[in-house]
């Protein structure tokens, strides 16, 4: 998994009636884009986290000029 700050990354809920999450990335603390990545969800809560497979990165939408 690879993210940059300002993507956006979408944790899938685990169990039923747990809702799925966006959170922001902040912050990226592995080497490459790779994890952990500090990260603020929608509540404005912020940890640290190293997604798991139930995690899609949304690349955050990138404005061109000309």
């Amino acid at each position: 998994m690879r993210a940059s700050v300002g993507d956006r990354l979408l944790v899938h809920g685990r169990i039923v009636g747990q809702h799925d999450r966006t959170a922001e990335v902040i912050e990226v603390l592995g080497e490459d884009g790779g994890p952990p990545y500090r990260v603020r969800f929608e509540d404005g809560h912020e940890t640290i986290m190293s997604p798991g497979p139930d995690t899609i990165v949304r690349p955050s939408p990138v404005t061109s000029e000309g």
